[in-house]
């Protein structure tokens, strides 16, 4: 995770856009200050331990990050196992170098929703509790039963959990032909109908080719010293990982089709956050990679079974400067309101996070600094998602810190290694303003956060969000703040169906991929179903749409995985409504053939 440090140029350049992003932020914020005051956009509490969140994650040393392996951290995902209509957490675990006592290893958690605040921690029932170096979680309904099923990357070998549709998951990893080798070293992962068959497929991203037995110890390197002190080596100098996608074959099966579908042309990557998208709108999911001290990659549909890096022709790998960064997470939203979806990124410290602006026609611009985002370099920014805090239609950003060296305490190097949180308030105008020393005590307390999931975990339209914390409990914030914004939710379901004798339409249960439009007075809102995001996590796939003080939806429009476009009306406000396909008003069906 080193750093390239630009030239004086460039850091004069980041300098000067620093103090004209503190004023664009200023004069954002300045006319709504006083209402602030009186009512604050956001105020999150941390309600975990409450709520029965308890558990720590375990994750390398607390003092000190000898090897790499100590360092990531893991995921956490928000869904609804059990199908009652209320989202459930599973927050992945880790372990240490030296190991535990015999019975007392940790391991991966499931929380129930009880539907009054708290949860019931049902780990051992669901049959979930896998020990091991924990990394990422992704969400996908892979047999189309209907029942979410889980899969879990690891240092190690990956497990796919089959929901047994009864509270309990079956580890069927092997069988279905996706626990890999037990030599890589997963990070985030996603479900995604790659081909449109109707069948969801997986998509993993690996880290670096790292062996324990081998491993090097701070300062044995160049490459293994930062601001002159001695840490942890990697990610370079350290043999890279290929990306990994599998085809789902129907059958309970899966087959690696990273040659074929040339998944493997895109060599020299650590790979972290997963994130599909179709960012160029042509009805095909596409695949976003963040990836650590390298170019980020972007995956474009061909359409034909294989997929095309265009992250460098499309502005996506690089910033505005030209630099690779150090990717960690990654989400997407529109912004700004014109149609098209855009990708925000984390970064390491001493750097900025990145905001790429979709134009439309294949490519992207680095917005980050008009956007307000030059501000805050001392961090190091790990899970993000896009969400609105305060349902007034526009995304806001939340973002979860904190740092991979202990050292950075100890030796005073500009930064601490528990960081607080960031909320950025969306203004609707293209520019955020950084609200979080107003947010509440669940933004502003200090952790070394890696995974982090947002959902309406109350079914009342307001969001929160799960962190998962280095040697720590998760946190779970809740959104104190009311105001008389209103919002809509929209749950989809994909399925067969006949629309006439010659034509047939199939989307995979979960609807993932959708696009989703909501028309709000004069403006559209769009979002997709998705799968992973963030870092290596996975929120509710709700699709949540803020409506300010719009008391009605003119309609919502579903293009769905299978290309069928239809549209429902007269859907009532702050409430979740469940979409089917085919239970809607077709939209120009013919021309959206798969």
């Amino acid at each position: 995770m080193t750093l390239h440090f630009s030239p004086l140029r460039t850091l004069l350049l980041l300098g000067l856009c620093a103090w004209l992003s503190l004023l664009i932020g200023r004069s954002a914020a300045q006319g709504g200050s006083a209402a602030q005051a009186k009512a604050p956009i956001a105020h999150f509490t941390d309600i975990a331990a409450k709520a029965g969140l308890a558990a720590p994650v375990v994750f390398g040393g607390e003092k000190t990050k000898k090897y790499i392996i100590e360092t990531t951290g893991t995921g956490v995902a928000i869904f609804d196992y059990d199908n009652d209509g209320w989202p459930d957490i599973f927050i992945v675990n880790g372990a240490k170098l030296e190991g535990f006592a015999p019975g007392q290893p940790p391991t991966n958690h499931l929380y129930h929703n009880n539907h009054d605040g708290t949860f019931t921690d049902v780990t051992e029932k669901a049959g979930l509790a896998h020990t091991g170096w924990g990394q990422g979680v992704c969400v996908g309904d892979y047999d189309n039963d209907g029942f979410a099923d889980l899969y879990v990357t690891y240092y190690g070998k990956n497990i796919l959990y089959h929901n047994n549709g009864n509270g309990t998951f079956a580890d069927v990893s092997e069988k279905a032909g996706v626990a890999g080798n037990g030599k890589t070293w997963g990070t985030g992962c996603a479900f995604v109908d790659y081909d449109r068959d109707g069948k969801l497929d997986l998509m993993v991203a690996n880290y670096v080719d790292y062996d324990s037995a081998t491993a090097l110890g701070p300062g044995e390197r160049p490459s293994c010293m930062w601001k002159g002190v001695p840490v942890m080596c990697g990610p370079r100098g350290l043999p890279w990982s290929k990306n990994i996608l599998y085809h789902n074959l129907g059958n309970g099966t899966f087959e690696d089709v990273t040659r074929k579908a040339k998944i493997d042309q895109t060599n020299g990557h650590y790979g972290f956050s997963v994130s599909a998208f179709d960012y160029d709108d042509d009805g095909w999911p596409d695949i976003y990679v963040a990836c650590d001290s390298t170019a980020s990659i972007l995956y474009h549909n061909n359409h034909d079974g294989t997929f095309t890096d265009v992250a460098v022709i499309s502005g996506a790998a690089f910033n505005d400067d030209g630099r690779e960064q150090a990717g960690m997470g990654s989400t997407v939203a529109d912004y700004d309101g014109d149609g098209k979806l855009d990708l925000f990124k984390t970064n390491f410290s001493d750097d900025t996070a990145t905001l790429y602006h979709n134009n439309g026609d294949g490519t992207f611009d680095d917005k980050t600094f008009p956007a307000g985002f030059g501000l805050n370099t001392q961090y190091l920014g790990w899970g993000t998602m896009f969400l609105d805090v305060d349902n007034d239609g526009w995304p806001d950003l939340l973002l979860a810190n904190g740092h991979v060296y202990p050292e950075v305490d100890s030796q005073h190097l500009g930064s601490n290694f528990r960081e607080p949180k960031i909320l950025y308030h969306n203004n609707g105008n293209g520019t955020f303003a950084d609200i979080s020393a107003g947010a509440g005590p669940g933004v502003t307390a200090e952790s070394s956060s890696r995974g982090l999931a947002v959902g309406d975990l109350w079914n009342d339209g307001r969001m929160s969000a799960v962190i998962s914390n280095m040697n720590a409990p998760p946190m779970l914030l809740v959104n104190d703040a009311r105001n008389g914004n209103h919002w809509i939710a929209l749950k989809t379901v994909g399925m067969s169906f006949s629309s006439s004798a010659s034509q047939k339409y199939k989307s995979n249960r979960d609807g993932i991929g959708a696009k989703i439009s909501a028309k709000v007075g004069g403006r559209i809102l769009v979002d997709e179903v998705r799968s992973g995001s963030s870092y290596i996590s996975n929120s509710d796939m709700r699709v949540h749409f803020g409506l300010g003080a719009a008391s009605r939806v003119d309609w919502v429009e579903v293009r769905w995985p299978s290309g069928f476009v239809e549209r429902f009306e007269n859907l009532p406000v702050d409430s979740t409504h469940l979409l089917r396909e085919g239970s809607g008003i077709p939209v120009n069906a013919a021309a959206h053939k798969p």
